[in-house]
């Protein structure tokens, strides 16, 4: 939540803005609706697309206007502590400019279930935490979101270019990145970007080999597993193609 935020009087630039936003939801209307409530849980009865949509809507409201507070969340909190329905769930870096609750529009509570670590890297934990939440919260979308300059993918790439060592459990967390910098080639200009792109790709593809609890739940149509790109500058997220 913003810092300014005010819930007993508006400001004239706070009126302004919900005038806008207003505007804005003729041509989106489900980016106005309220925060559901235990009967209309947010993953409850949502598809893959549909959840994908709603990504899409709340990125959107996001790069339009990132200044907007959470609302009601004293009411939601109340109702999530009885149990929680997210509709997707996110793998993203731990880089502390990556928010997805953020992100995806200000999300409310119990919307959004998140694993985060630095360089997003799938391994044993995430996959667990991953299957908890499409397996038992029955989320059914599962985003893989690199971003732009990922320290993680940075150290790698420096390894792969310039031959660094880094010492401690960093070098081993990057681990995993190495062979995604070293088939994209230690020459190309474009190195570190395309490397974050192609390590989100690369856990897609580690989710569906490395957890057939997953890949069935794909198989069966129930979850989609995709990559995505985070832009600092824009706030924009780009997304793959679902698979």
């Amino acid at each position: 939540m913003c810092e300014n935020c005010d819930t007993t009087m508006a400001s004239r630039r706070s009126v302004l803005k919900m005038a806008m936003l207003g505007a804005a939801a003729t041509a989106i209307p489900s980016l106005m609706v309220a925060a559901p409530t235990m009967a209309e849980e947010a993953g409850a009865d949502v598809t893959p697309d549909e959840a994908l949509k709603k990504l899409r809507e709340g990125n959107a409201l996001f790069v339009a206007d990132a200044e907007q507070c959470a609302v009601n969340l004293t009411t939601r909190r109340a109702e999530v502590a009885l149990g929680q329905h997210p509709y997707a769930v996110i793998l993203t870096c731990s880089d502390s400019r990556v928010t997805p609750e953020l992100i995806f529009g200000g999300v409310s509570l119990g919307e959004l279930f998140v694993a985060r670590n630095a360089g997003n890297i799938v391994d044993t934990d995430v996959l667990g935490t991953l299957e908890y939440g499409t397996e038992h919260l029955h989320a059914p979308l599962i985003v893989v979101m690199g971003h732009e300059k990922c320290g993680a993918v940075g150290a790698a790439v420096d390894q792969v270019v310039n031959g660094t060592q880094y010492e401690g459990s960093i070098g081993k967390m990057i681990q995993p990145i190495l062979p995604v910098a070293l088939g994209i080639g230690a020459d190309d200009p474009d190195l570190g970007d395309k490397t974050i792109r192609a390590n989100a790709a690369k856990g897609v593809e580690l989710i569906l080999q490395d957890s057939p609890i997953i890949a069935t739940l794909v198989e069966e149509g129930k979850v989609k597993v995709i990559a995505a790109y985070y832009n600092f500058q824009t706030g924009a997220v780009e997304f793959s193609d679902a698979a």
